[in-house]
């Protein structure tokens, strides 16, 4: 971290009176509060396993373990805190990622429950900086001014709740816990320090101001007036911007667009003006504005003259269906589909709108009420057309087939009566019914049960929608309990694709580090060997132990290790050797000085003691038989332990195939330059030979090659290839930008109102009433 050149206000010399005085004000209260806290989570892990059900003795031998190693907990805590602060004050600011990040082993991945602990305290960390933002940017400026102009971020800053969730790994580290009680303890202590370092945050902000460090940057309490907290409950009133789904603007552009050409067919169209505007008051004339180009399309597709002449003729006879009656003739359908509606949903060439209103008239008859006689209220049948529509977008043009295009299916009946009840969740973003159509999709969309985690989570997904088809009746509330309940559930699942997301970058980063190994390892021996004529045993010597050995220690330590250096050195002292022997140089007593070298290198493949002396022996024998000019005399290595470096990991099969040799192919640099400057996270579109698209998202950029990780929805690695490779995907049309859309439930709005627009034919209507 060096001194920043852009901000005047951060050229200051260290201040050792202050610093000293934020760690005294910070991180003895901090440890304190720690250490409390962990002093009562015996308690809890006590209570927690008297409802733990199978993992009760987890939780009982946590809790044991917890009493036992309190203390060293507490100091561990406060260990690695000091040292992240002793970084600060040298100048050399402790990264909170890098030291989460590191890892003993270098060849060795890390384990699942780790993975685990980290996305925790990495979570833990959000929580934190999201309730705190404000003075924790203050005091980055501030504590960096004091450290000597330093430029300070979350993740250089030492009491930032990032290298607080690091202080936190660190504590319980060491201790003998279940993944599943280390999970809960950093929960807790997420719960219990998030208040404490706020208020130490805002104490420590004032402090500064007053001792004059930066008075001239707001500080706490300074005129900044808080938010009003929203209301709790789902049900109060929304707050202006939880209307205006994403679909409302573009919606209402195309409708005054289209206004005029319907005013010539001579229907009296109304003008909505700024009805995609949010609130209320917009909500309904947006709902307004779907229901005339509902009736529009109804008309247009049943012929005009039909529309206004033999429907009429047809419904005077007839009365609407009450609203009451609609809700029971639909619970009827959700209780017992019918096998006709089951088809539909599984039909993509048939129309759920239709079906819906022909099964609703016909199931009219189990509740006494004659079909021919009846028929559906306009605003009824607008409900349905709405809702069958959504469905027939959304069952289309997303990732849904076999058992997750069912499943999904189930909730057309349900989400009908939604429809008649509260017709705002169409323009209510915040709507519980469409939060869980969103979250249900989500967990289904290209989920064809491959994986444990996959089946798992569709048999979430079966288990919601059958409790959400048996108990809602008329009471919304059912949605707003399920939704939470299966939202805590898929965020689990997240974390799932997460740690496989992030083995897949390490497994990544650890086949590049081999392979530069390997490349360096071949290259050292290639440039020892070119033009010489050395004796098969030196020569397999070299090729075999040596060339392992060399690779192991590159893998190791890297090229500035010991071993790596000493490696070259028994290379090229063996080398002279066997020059001297070629010279026929009698007399001398061979390896003598390189004798504990050679078995370091034997004993990397598996040759120990006298196995390892014989092999020596042979090479000695050797380079004796060369210096003698008895070539009869040399002796072959004595067969050695079969080794072998990790192999690559196979890339999974995914939806496209690199085309190879891009160095003759064509590609736009710019092309390439833009996918170099894609952050992580960035999600892109592949497309193969058949038109299937499967979304990758960028998971990991490799420092050695310059090469980009992709990994599908599962979190699974499917693509890993350099820009240039991709700027070839680029120009043949086989890749470009995903873009997101806000949910399920906004895409296939967009979709109906896409369906509504489209010119339609007249064509033979349909009477279903």
């Amino acid at each position: 971290m060096s001194p920043t050149q852009q901000d005047p206000t951060l050229h200051h010399a260290r201040d050792p009176r202050l610093l000293a005085m934020v760690r005294d004000a910070f991180l003895p209260p901090l440890g304190d509060a720690f250490a409390a806290s962990v002093a009562r989570y015996d308690d809890v892990l006590f209570d927690r396993a008297e409802r733990a059900g199978g993992s009760q003795l987890l939780f009982l031998d946590g809790m044991r373990e917890l009493r036992r190693r309190r203390e060293e907990i507490a100091a561990r805590f406060r260990a690695q805190l000091a040292l992240s602060w002793r970084s600060l004050e040298v100048g050399t600011p402790l990264s909170a990622e890098a030291a989460l990040s590191s890892q003993a082993g270098a060849l060795s991945l890390v384990a699942e429950h780790e993975l685990e602990s980290r996305l925790a305290v990495r979570n833990l960390a959000s929580v934190m900086l999201r309730d705190c933002k404000p003075a924790l940017a203050r005091l980055d400026r501030r504590l960096g001014w004091i450290a000597g102009g330093l430029e300070l971020d979350s993740d250089s800053n030492p009491i930032s709740p990032e290298h607080i969730g690091v202080a936190v790994h660190e504590a319980f580290a060491t201790s003998e816990l279940a993944p599943e009680v280390r999970l809960v303890l950093i929960k807790l202590c997420e719960r219990d320090l998030s208040s404490t370092v706020g208020k130490l945050y805002e104490a420590l902000d004032l402090r500064l101001v007053r001792e004059g460090v930066l008075p001239g940057a707001p500080a706490a309490g300074r005129g900044q007036a808080r938010p009003a907290r929203q209301p709790d409950s789902a049900w109060a009133e929304p707050a202006a911007d939880e209307y205006s789904p994403a679909w409302a603007s573009r919606f209402m552009q195309r409708w005054q667009e289209t206004r005029g050409a319907m005013q010539e067919h001579g229907i009296d169209v109304p003008d909505f003006g700024a009805a995609g505007q949010a609130g209320p008051g917009g909500s309904g004339m947006l709902l307004d504005a779907l229901h005339q180009m509902l009736q529009q399309s109804r008309e247009l597709r049943g012929g005009l003259e039909q529309a206004s002449a033999g429907v009429h003729a047809a419904q005077a006879g007839q009365r609407p269906l009450s609203q009451r009656e609609m809700l029971s003739v639909l619970s009827l359908l959700q209780a017992t589909p019918s096998a006709s509606l089951s088809a539909a949903i599984g039909d993509e060439q048939e129309s759920l709108s239709q079906r819906l209103k022909s099964e609703v008239l016909s199931n009219a008859s189990q509740l006494g009420m004659d079909p021919a006689s009846t028929r559906l209220d306009p605003k009824d049948e607008d409900a349905i057309d709405l809702v069958g529509m959504l469905f027939d977008v959304l069952l289309d043009e997303r990732d849904l087939a076999g058992r997750p295009r069912e499943l999904i299916g189930r909730l057309v009946v349900p989400f009908v009566k939604v429809a008649l009840l509260d017709r705002r969740m169409f323009v209510q973003k915040t709507h519980p019914a469409r939060r869980l159509l969103n979250a249900l999709a989500e967990a289904c969309e290209g989920n064809q049960g491959e994986s444990a985690a996959e089946r798992t989570l569709l048999a979430k997904v079966e288990e919601v929608i059958h409790r959400l088809v048996a108990e809602f009746n008329e009471n919304l509330a059912i949605f707003m309990t399920l939704e939470e309940e299966f939202r805590d559930f898929l965020e689990q699942h997240r974390r799932r694709i997460e740690i496989t997301e992030r083995r897949a970058a390490e497994i990544q980063r650890g086949q590049e580090r081999l392979e530069l190994a390997r490349n360096r390892a071949e290259f050292e021996l290639a440039s020892r060997l070119e033009g010489r004529q050395l004796p098969q045993a030196v020569a397999e010597f070299l090729r075999n132990p040596w060339q392992h050995h060399i690779t192991l220690a590159l893998l190791r330590e890297g090229e500035v290790g010991d071993v790596f250096t000493e490696s070259l050195e028994l290379a090229d002292g063996v080398l002279e050797e066997v020059a001297e022997a070629q010279r026929h140089i009698v007399g001398k007593l061979w390896l003598q000085n390189w004798q504990t070298g050679l078995r370091q290198v034997f004993s990397s493949v598996g040759l120990h003691g006298d196995a390892a002396e014989a092999a020596i022996g042979a090479l000695h024998d050797t380079l004796q038989a060369v210096a003698d000019a008895r070539p009869e005399m040399e002796r072959p290595l004595p067969e050695l332990p079969a080794v072998a470096l990790p192999q690559p990991v196979p890339v999974e099969r995914g939806a496209i195939e690199l085309v190879a040799g891009t160095d003759t192919l064509d590609f736009d640099n710019a092309d390439a330059d833009r996918i170099r400057a894609l952050p992580v996270g960035t999600w892109l579109d592949f497309i193969d030979k058949d038109g299937r698209v499967q979304p990758g998202k960028l998971s990991w950029v490799s420092p050695i090659s310059s090469r980009l990780l992709f990994v599908n929805r599962r979190g699974v690695r499917f693509c890993v290839a350099s820009p240039e490779e991709l700027a070839v995907m680029v120009r043949m049309e086989r890749l470009r930008m995903h873009v997101a859309d806000d949910g399920a439930f906004d895409s296939a709005m967009q979709g109906v109102i896409e369906r509504l627009d489209m010119p339609q034919q007249p064509q033979e209507a349909v009477t279903l009433h």
